[in-house]
Parts: structure tokens; sequence; C-alpha cells
């Protein structure tokens, strides 16, 4: 078939944006791999009384739905509901899941629900099913993001243009450095990368999901806000303690020292730090990851209160050193630890 002929050079293209943005998965199934489980499950639904014919299609008629779910049309050809019932079916019987995530835009609601009504119906899961819905990206004008001409933007020209302009702000800053440029060629691109590519993942899981929100390279960018640059920004400026300082952060770690929580700022830095738990088990609850990026933002805030307020490598004692060299260790480790579960990278200097 002619799709056969297609299917390979467009995998082969999807797969260089999965690549940028470091998305792995375990495994791959695409709807042809359901194919021969489509009419099987028709014929289950009709041989249980699920799914009847309608004029000349077969439908499963669902309470609480005005309109029924057409399994098979007149033509005999099937629909996405099949082929999601299908992949239900799959499933379980491969997997048996606690929970399946349906990732889709909030305008196909009702076809959800009544897919799940149906899968209640006729396979009785344990498997809680969750349609995890989004709301839409608007541009300046407040309308559905597109080009100038109208069409469709595309992810991989968004991410060129986000590294462009990363790459940009690093040179600038770069070049601007009381001491002149510090980083290489190489390092800028490194950072840029990361940088444009963080920018774009952050803005979108920073909203609340079922929330429209309007599209900026400028705000997205920001080193100040609640932005991935800022939070890149917190974790290179603690590197950048630990390089003036020439810590050996290892032999800090394997020391045992205590941390000592005198000052406010301190203290605040600290609570903070422990409600890491709390933000992830948010995430997991209601399934929306911009309880984690609110939780980064304000542990940033806190640790930029806590270097202004509080002498690290010109604190009044070694022992106070120690102490805030680990405090920074530890904040350090959970800005990385919360941008990793958000799939960005960090960069030790910027």
């Amino acid at each position: 078939a002619l799709w056969e002929e297609f299917l390979p050079h467009c995998r082969a293209d999807i797969q260089k944006i999965y690549d940028r943005l470091d998305i792995r998965f375990d495994v791959e199934y695409g709807e042809s791999f359901y194919h021969d489980r489509l009419g099987p499950v028709v014929s289950d639904l009709e041989a249980r009384g699920l799914a009847r014919e309608s004029d000349g299609a077969v439908c499963v008629f669902l309470d609480d739905f005005e309109t029924p779910m057409i399994v098979r049309k007149r033509d005999g050809a099937f629909l996405y509901a099949t082929t999601d019932l299908a992949t239900i079916q799959y499933r379980q019987e491969t997997w048996s899941p606690n929970v399946m995530l349906y990732v889709v835009d909030h305008r196909q609601g009702e076809h959800f629900q009544k897919l799940f009504a149906a899968a209640a119906i006729w396979q009785a899961p344990e498997t809680e099913l969750q349609h995890i819905s989004f709301g839409t990206v608007l541009g300046e004008d407040g309308r559905p993001f597109k080009t100038r001409s109208g069409d469709a933007v595309g992810l991989e020209g968004l991410l060129d243009e986000a590294v462009a302009r990363a790459l940009d702000v690093v040179t600038t800053n770069d070049e601007s450095k009381p001491n002149g440029a510090e980083l290489t060629n190489e390092e800028r691109t490194h950072i840029a990368d990361c940088i444009g590519h963080g920018a774009i993942k952050y803005a979108d899981l920073s909203h609340n999901r079922t929330s429209d929100y309007v599209f900026s390279y400028e705000k997205m960018m920001a080193l100040e806000g609640n932005t991935a640059a800022y939070m890149q920004y917190s974790y290179a400026r603690i590197q950048s303690i630990f390089r003036r300082g020439e810590i050996d952060i290892d032999g800090l770690r394997a020391s045992f020292s205590s941390i000592a929580l005198e000052e406010p700022a301190e203290r605040a830095l600290a609570l903070t730090i422990l409600q890491l738990s709390e933000a992830i088990d948010q995430v997991i609850e209601d399934y929306r990851p911009n309880h984690l990026t609110n939780y980064l933002f304000d542990l940033a805030k806190r640790f930029s209160s806590f270097f202004e307020q509080c002498h690290v490598l010109r604190a009044e004692s070694e022992t106070i050193m120690q102490s805030r060299l680990l405090l920074c260790d530890v904040t350090s480790r959970v800005i990385r630890t919360g941008l990793d579960l958000l799939g960005i990278r960090v960069v030790d200097k910027m």
C-alpha cells in the first residue's frame, strides 16, 4: 500500500523531533497494529447486546448521551472509537495497567466520555481511564496560534526559533561579562540548545493544562519569572559558587557536616526544599505538572533571597560556610531533579 511507502520517511522525521526533545518510548504501536482486532471488537459488542445496527451503521447506545457511539459505518469502515476500544482491550490483556491516560485536546472530551462509558459496560475494566485534556495555544492576537499566512505552526520551526533566540541571549550576556567572554562557541551552542528547548517545554507545562495560554518567546525566555531559563540560571548560579570557591562537591557531601539553619532566609529555603515530595504528589493526583513548576519557581525565589542575605564563600566561619554550601548543593540537586522530571536539562554555566 502507498501509506507503507510513506511511513518510514514520516517516522524518521518525527523521530528527529523526539530526539531533540529527549522523548523516549518503551513501546510504540501504530494504528495499523490494531487493524485485525477491529472486526472482532464489533462482533463481540453485538454478541453481548451492547451494539446494534442503526441506519446501516453499528452503534453503541449509551445512557446519558443523546447520540450513540458509532463503531462501524454503513460502508463497513471502522472509526477512531473502534480502534480506541481495541487498544483498551489489548492493553488490558497485555499489561493490566492501573491507569490509562489519554493526553488529547479538550475538544475531544465527548469522544472520550463515550469511549470510557462503552469500555466500562463492555470490558468492565478495573483500569482507571482518564482524559488528560489541555487547552489551546493562542497567538498574540488571542486566536489559535498560526503563522502569518494562517497555516498551523510546526513544532520544528518553534524549536529552531527558540534555540536561535537563546543563542543570541547567551552570546550577548557572555560578551558583556566584566572580565570578557568565558564560553567557547561549543558551550554557547549547547547552552542555547538546553535553554531554547527547555523554554518551549516549560512554557507549556507551567500553565494549568486545561487553560488556554498566549505563546510568547519573550516571556518564555525571560531570565526572570516562572520560566525554564530562570530555573536553569538558578542552577548555574549555584555551580558558579562552587567553581569560584574551588569546592570539591564529592568531598563536601562526604564530610557529614550538618546544615545549621540560623538565619530566617536559611530556614525558609530549607522548608521549601522539603516540600518537593508534596509538589510531586500534587502532580500525580491532579495530572497537572504546573504544581511542580510553581514549586520550582518558589524554590528559586527562596534561593535568591538566601543568596542575597547570607554570605556563602565569605561566611563568618568555616563551619557556617560548609553549612551554606551544603544548603546550596541540596537546592541545586532539587532544581535538577524537578527539571529532569519535566524533561528539561540544566546547564552549569550561562
